[in-house]
């Protein structure tokens, strides 16, 4: 069984760059040319890394582009904290890698909020990250959540409500699914 990292503080992990919102812009345009009837959005999408510091940002994306990802969760607070609206289904958002360079385009397919232990192993599995296990899905995820919610200065708690998002891969489209 795959172990979970065990660093549950912010201290000694490096930053991601910051993302590239013009080459960001230009991902975003060649989906619409290709993909119109897709991209639909009434305001650019948000442009986004998965994970707090460059190893971990860079291997859930590889997850994204190689497959077996294809879920997130996210605390509520988290969006407040950034002025960001939560998703919506159909909505888009596309994911960087920890130098700030955009990856891949995602669509929203289906969204619910929830607590830790609301979520499903369905769901666990879905994310694609350890061995896909409920247990391995809640440990990683608290361990991320009390380095995230000390950052944004409170502390974490089970009752904190999470935006569950299950996505697909929509461009380039080589990727795509």
């Amino acid at each position: 069984m795959e172990t979970p990292p065990t660093d549950t503080s912010a201290a000694g992990l490096a930053d991601n760059a910051p993302v590239d919102r013009s080459a960001a812009a230009g991902l975003w345009e060649a989906y619409r040319a290709a993909r119109p009837e897709l991209a639909t959005d009434a305001e650019p999408p948000s442009v986004e890394q998965f994970g707090d510091h460059p190893e971990l940002t860079d291997e859930l994306l590889g997850l994204v582009i190689e497959g077996p990802k294809r879920a997130t969760a996210s605390l509520v607070a988290e969006f407040a904290a950034e002025g960001e609206p939560l998703p919506r289904v159909g909505s888009h958002w596309i994911a960087c890698d920890s130098t700030g360079r955009p990856r891949a385009i995602l669509r929203s397919t289906e969204l619910r909020l929830a607590v830790i232990d609301e979520v499903d192993e369905s769901f666990a599995y879905d994310e694609g990250e350890g061995d896909r296990t409920l247990a391995w899905w809640r440990d990683g995820h608290e361990r991320y959540w009390r380095r995230a919610t000390a950052r944004l200065g409170f502390e974490w708690s089970p009752d904190l409500e999470i935006v569950l998002e299950r996505f697909d891969v929509v461009w380039p489209a080589e990727i795509a699914d």
